[in-house]
């Protein structure tokens, strides 16, 4: 008697917590407007606009220009040759935030608005590809993605997750602006 009760509780137990495990896996995808909404979110709390929008100098200091929100680096904003001392053992950035340099050279922050000059004509799987493994625009024949962009880090976002930033990203307003190259650091130094 005490091995079948002990048989009906494993049973129960075994089966009762794994279709409630199923029930939690199972859940119902996000409307477009949910998606995006859920974008919003992730893009404003892990630092997106940060990096990838000018700033103008407000009374508490830099604060993120709307009308170049997410347009990435201005071009003519701060190209200028660097100190070569400067820069031991140091990264910098511009005013705007939206250029770094360091060992690398010079990168600038991308425009992801959704003009064509930013993500706007991008797929999916190219912004998948530029989150996951670092490829410039996505494409596997172009250079990685230079820092400071910590893409590493946001690899390991869920694909809902990364769906959602793109989806908001796509309903941002347009941003023309074509950001410049990266600088080589051969051509940095004075």
């Amino acid at each position: 008697m005490k091995t079948l009760i002990l048989l009906i509780t494993t049973f129960t137990l075994f089966f009762g917590c794994n279709t409630e495990n199923k029930k939690e896996s199972a859940t119902k995808p996000l409307s477009q407007p949910e998606l995006v909404e859920r974008g919003n979110y992730l893009v404003n709390t892990i630092g997106c606009a940060d990096c990838h929008s000018p700033k103008t100098f407000g009374p508490s200091g830099p604060m993120i220009d709307p009308n170049t929100h997410l347009g990435g680096h201005i071009d003519g904003d701060v190209t200028e040759r660097v100190n070569n001392e400067a820069l031991q053992n140091w990264v910098l950035f511009n005013m705007s935030n939206t250029a770094t340099v360091g060992p690398w050279g010079i990168s600038y922050a991308a425009n992801i608005s959704s003009d064509a000059t930013g993500i706007g004509n991008w797929t999916e799987k190219q912004f998948f590809s530029a989150m996951r493994e670092g490829w410039f625009k996505g494409l596997a024949d172009s250079r990685k993605l230079l820092p400071p962009m910590p893409w590493e880090n946001y690899k390991n976002l869920t694909d809902e997750d990364l769906r959602a930033i793109f989806a908001y990203l796509k309903s941002t307003k347009p941003v023309s602006n074509i950001v410049p190259p990266p600088v080589n650091p051969d051509s940095l130094w004075r």
